[in-house]
């Protein structure tokens, strides 16, 4: 069964000072490079919108499901549940991504998605990064949770349940916060890095 996918752009993008998921990038933006290459292996892959939601949804590219948390302030575990809530009634797993990893290959979502794991996370150089991969029960259990709690806590909560997946993919933690981390990233990509 192929997993679904929810990429997470429902940030203020302070930092950046633009919305990071419309940022240029290869051939399209993070959100749509991030789209495609969640596509190699996802369906459906749902966008989770957030400051400015409704104006930037309509934005979303085709064959991605545009959803609006409007309780984006209350932390990243609302927009992914909002995410999770979109998929309907959860029978399979779920890889969850932030929109500012745009560089991620799709052989890293291709090992993601193989894994029998109820939590399988990326790791390269002993970092660990995205996408996140969570078995059906593993998601349900996030769903559950209270707004209040975070993602991370709820992963090193279950820690035991965690497979780290090593990979040489270093886009899996890109975290491009801000323009100084945009230009390396660019810089990177035209070095063919």
């Amino acid at each position: 069964m192929n997993p679904a996918a929810v990429i997470l752009a429902a940030g203020e993008s302070r930092r950046m000072g633009r919305a990071k998921a419309f940022l240029p990038f290869r051939d399209g933006t993070f959100l749509s490079v991030v789209a495609r290459t969640m596509e190699t292996c996802c369906r459906p892959v749902v966008a989770v919108f957030g400051f400015d939601g409704d104006s930037l949804a309509g934005q979303a590219p085709a064959g991605v499901v545009p959803v609006v948390n409007h309780n984006y302030k209350l932390g990243m575990l609302t927009s992914l549940q909002c995410g999770l809530r979109a998929l309907g009634a959860i029978s399979g797993p779920v890889l969850f991504t932030l929109v500012d990893h745009p560089a991620v290959q799709p052989g890293t979502v291709r090992l993601l998605a193989e894994t029998d794991a109820r939590i399988a996370i990326p790791r390269h150089e002993g970092k660990r990064g995205h996408p996140v991969r969570l078995d059906s029960s593993m998601a349900r259990e996030f769903l559950a949770e209270p707004s209040t709690s975070k993602v991370r806590d709820l992963i090193d909560r279950n820690k035991a349940f965690i497979r780290y997946v090593d990979v040489p993919d270093c886009g899996i933690n890109d975290d491009v916060d801000d323009p100084a981390l945009y230009q390396a990233l660019l810089a990177r990509e035209a070095a063919g890095l």
